[in-house]
């Protein structure tokens, strides 16, 4: 009799386990559903801060560094159109492009070069590099591929693409603790956005690959070769000045 209430008093066990694992997994769920940013949101509010962002300061405070960042939000209208353009042709020279709008051959000629030359940031677009900058975190669980993949898809669906340049341009790392345009063009030329010209336009494009290293100031030859590359291709894009 006592042998076998032990297979029973086992299953119990078990029981209660699968229970309690359920009621966990329960309350993770709806903490990852009500705590995920929302991206309808985006369309009309800035976000009140960046995964990137986040990771700095954590990095800075773990280190016993200030953890303060230079970050200054501002309407797509205080951007200048050099910096737009010449993100545009560093990163995504197709996020604006229209059935309507049809590039001369310049355009044609930029992206077989890009594409023999290598891009910096591999095939990602505009819009999974604001993804990233938004909600990458380190975790490799499937939930988190899978909720970036979906934040992802949400964003090109519900945002419009010049929403999506406006957000990217502001919260784009530029340097150590420099996020967005607005900081980046006070911190490196002491202006505006809004006053950014070509040729400052394309240091601050050149530094989104690498911006901890290759920023406007930075000696590095390869940096400076692919401010040279992007002056270059901006010159053979002027159609873009149509679509910003």
């Amino acid at each position: 009799m006592a042998g076998a209430g032990r297979p029973a008093g086992r299953r119990r066990a078990w029981r209660r386990l699968a229970v309690v694992g359920l009621l966990l997994l329960g309350v993770w769920l709806a903490y990852e559903a009500w705590t995920w940013p929302s991206v309808r949101a985006l369309a009309t509010r800035p976000p009140r801060s960046t995964a990137f962002i986040e990771r700095y300061r954590a990095d800075q405070r773990a280190a016993g560094r200030d953890d303060r960042v230079q970050w200054i939000w501002v309407a797509y209208p205080a951007i200048s159109t050099d910096i737009k353009r010449a993100v545009l042709v560093a990163e995504d020279i197709r996020l604006l492009r229209s059935r309507r709008v049809r590039p001369r051959r310049g355009g044609g000629r930029i992206r077989a070069r890009r594409r023999a030359e290598g891009a910096a940031r591999g095939a990602s677009t505009i819009t999974q590099q604001l993804a990233k900058n938004l909600w990458l975190t380190p975790s490799r669980s499937p939930s988190a591929r899978c909720g970036k993949r979906s934040s992802r898809g949400r964003s090109s669906s519900t945002l419009t693409k010049r929403r999506i340049l406006e957000l990217y341009l502001n919260v784009a790392e530029f340097g150590p603790g420099c996020y967005g345009v607005e900081a980046a063009a006070r911190r490196y030329f002491g202006k505006s956005a809004a006053d950014v010209g070509s040729a400052e336009a394309a240091q601050l494009a050149a530094s989104l690959p690498n911006p901890r290293l290759w920023h406007p100031g930075s000696t590095s030859r390869a940096y400076q070769s692919y401010v040279t590359r992007i002056a270059r291709r901006v010159e053979r894009a002027d159609w873009l000045g149509r679509l910003l």
